[in-house]
């Protein structure tokens, strides 16, 4: 079990139930079902992953459009460099990416936790 900051548990509790479109199709409609277990906003660190496979140290972020601007990428190498620092592995996906190839999507993130749970 990875650490976690305890007064993220709440904020977490929140986000499940206040997914965006993009991270609700991707949780109902393929990682809810996945063969290989996925927890959705999961506290890890400091940090609120959006999607995490504890069997492949995989985290699933899906980003938005402001995650594109100057300020938010800096947080967000940041943000990968301390996940990976906990031995996880961090996948960004683009929200339009969920809109215009979701299959593809899928197959990324299959093939991705197979290749992650082998090892």
């Amino acid at each position: 079990m990875k650490d976690y900051n305890q007064e993220n548990v709440r904020l977490a509790k929140i986000l499940r139930k206040n997914m965006t479109p993009w991270e609700r199709k991707l949780w109902y409609v393929f990682l809810r079902n996945y063969p290989i277990r996925f927890q959705r906003q999961k506290a890890l660190g400091n940090y609120i992953a959006d999607f995490y496979c504890a069997k492949a140290g995989l985290v699933i972020e899906l980003d938005g459009s402001g995650h594109y601007m100057p300020g938010q990428i800096i947080k967000d190498t940041l943000r990968t460099k301390d996940l990976e620092s906990m031995n996880l592995t961090v996948v960004r996906i683009c929200n339009l990416e969920i809109d215009r190839n979701f299959r593809g999507v899928c197959e990324y993130i299959d093939k991705t936790v197979k290749s992650l749970s082998c090892n």
